[in-house]
Formats: structure tokens, sequence, C-alpha cells
């Protein structure tokens, strides 16, 4: 067949290499994707690389898409919409200071500019609902609450949580959309008790908000894959989704490295 003997069995040890590798790759994803069920390829060869090199495995990023493609291992993505935004009412709206233009604000560092958000999460009964506080610089979590009603006091418990963690004394811009919680006198006077600058979307637009909804989205769509019993549950579901994301996912905006070790970092700068 014009094949020699020794190409023949050198192509068949080939094969018998890359499989095994395959399955060494594979032993490793699994653990990873144990604790982030939803975790991307890209941010999994981030993440493993170093152990490759150790091993001495060459593997690149389209290797090892292949590799989850055949070992069914890729993730597929979601979607989902439920509404949670009331931006019809009579509270005073605020200027979007971040949107696009000669005067748009752009953090250089964390602590500058919060974005705020709320999105529900399905239970067993009825929905419970979940409020996160972002730092746009970082993309850390620093503040969330899980709660049972679109009460403001409920939503506030966020914005409560981030400020007690805050460590810096900057002033910082609260960014978020036109909702009636976050237009309330009540939302409005934590705002100056802490010297906080108000920024809203201009109207009930999700891409005016887009780094808030997309923690949602992650949070959601790669931790939060198992429908909690209640509110209790989805409470403990979501304090050890905050803590896998915040630690141990590398970011792509961040160059992969976690919200967490780059917040940490800008503020010792």
């Amino acid at each position: 067949m014009g094949i020699s003997r020794q190409a023949y069995y050198k192509r068949s040890q080939r094969e018998r290499d890359l499989e095994h590798q395959a399955q060494a790759v594979v032993a490793l994803v699994q653990p990873i994707r144990l604790r982030q069920p939803r975790i991307g390829t890209r941010k999994l060869h981030s993440l493993l690389s170093a152990h490759f090199a150790r091993a001495q495995m060459k593997v690149g990023r389209d290797q090892l898409f292949q590799i989850l493609r055949q070992a069914r291992l890729l993730v597929q993505p979601e979607r989902a919409y439920h509404k949670t935004t009331n931006s019809h009412h009579r509270f005073r709206r605020h200027p979007n200071l971040l949107k696009a233009g000669p005067d748009q604000v752009v953090p250089t560092g964390p602590e500058q500019v919060w974005v705020a958000d709320i999105t529900y999460l399905p239970t067993r009964g009825k929905f419970v609902y979940l409020s996160l506080v972002t730092d746009a610089y970082s993309r850390k979590i620093v503040g969330y609450h899980v709660h049972g009603s679109l009460q403001t006091e409920e939503v506030s418990e966020a914005l409560k949580m981030a400020l007690r963690t805050r460590r810096s004394d900057t002033p910082v811009i609260h960014h978020s959309d036109r909702g009636i919680q976050y237009c309330s006198t009540y939302y409005q006077e934590i705002h100056r008790r802490h010297g906080l600058v108000c920024s809203m979307t201009d109207g009930y637009d999700c891409y005016q908000n887009a780094l808030a909804e997309r923690i949602n989205g992650i949070l959601k769509g790669e931790f939060l894959l198992n429908r909690p019993a209640d509110l209790q549950q989805a409470t403990k579901m979501v304090a050890q989704s905050v803590s896998i994301y915040n630690q141990e996912r590398p970011h792509t905006a961040l160059k992969y490295k976690t919200p967490n070790a780059v917040h940490r970092a800008s503020l010792l700068q």
C-alpha cells in the first residue's frame, strides 16, 4: 500500500500516545468542572497550561477543544429571561456617567465604579432574587444578597455588604438601571451617607449595564445550575458560587487572572 512497516508502527504509536494524553487531559478537567461546571475551554486552557508544561504535554487551545468535543465535555450555551426591573415610577433618575462619549467615566482601579443589578433564581417553589454589586475594574463581586421579594430594603443589603468591605475612601460611582429600588429614597439615602455618586442607564436597556448583566449570566450560566429547594439553600449556593467566581475563575477581560487577584494587587499599589 506504499506505507513502510516503520511508518505504520510509528503512526500507531503516535495515535496511542495521543489517546493516552487525551485521557490524562480529561482527568485534569473533570475536578475543575466539578467546582465550575460550565467554565469555558479557553479558561480551562489557561488554568491547565502550567500543568501541561510541567508534564511536558503539548496541548494547544484548539487541541483542547477537540479533546473535550470528543469527550462530550464542551459547554453548550443556555439562555433564559425574566424581567426584574420596573423603570416606570415617580422617583428621580440620574445621568449615565458610563455612557460612551467625551465625559465617559472609565475606572483605572478598583473601588472607583460599582455596577449593580438584580436577577431571579428559580427554586423548587417560588422565584427568589439575587442582588449583586460588582467592581467594574476588577470584576470582583463585592456585595450580594439573596432575597424572597423585590423590596428596596432587601436589594440594598448587597450594597451594604460592598460598603462594609470597601478598603479605600475614594469616591465611588454606583451604576445601575433605573429600577424603582435603586431610585427610591431609601436607597439614595445610603448613597448620600457614604458619599456615593449615582449613575443610571438612560432607560430599560440591558446594554447600558452590560457588565452587571454579564456577571449575572456567569453566575447563573456556570455555577447556579441545580435548582435549590428554597431561599435558604439558594443563599448557600450563591455564597459558594461567588467565592469560586472571585477566587478561582480566570476572567478573560483580566488576562486570565482572577477578580480577587486583580482587586487585591491594584489596592496594594
